[in-house]
């Protein structure tokens, strides 16, 4: 299973990349806002659209990978 990153690490990327918190969110289809709050800790991703999120951010596991 891959290793997940921090939030810190994450926006570290997008700055390294040139690439907004909004740019990222449109080409990944969800909501800037929603992104933001995970961003800012406001939300854990522990369930729903914000566990979702967190997955394609790489702040989380993805459940559906199987461990090798």
């Amino acid at each position: 299973m891959a290793s997940t990153k921090t939030i810190e690490q994450f926006m570290a990327e997008l700055e390294a990349r040139g690439e907004t918190v909004v740019e990222w969110a449109e080409k990944h289809e969800f909501p800037a806002w929603a992104v933001y709050r995970l961003t800012a800790g406001l939300n854990k991703g522990k369930r729903g659209q914000a566990h979702r999120i967190a997955v394609a951010m790489g702040i989380k596991a993805d459940p559906n990978q199987q461990a090798a």
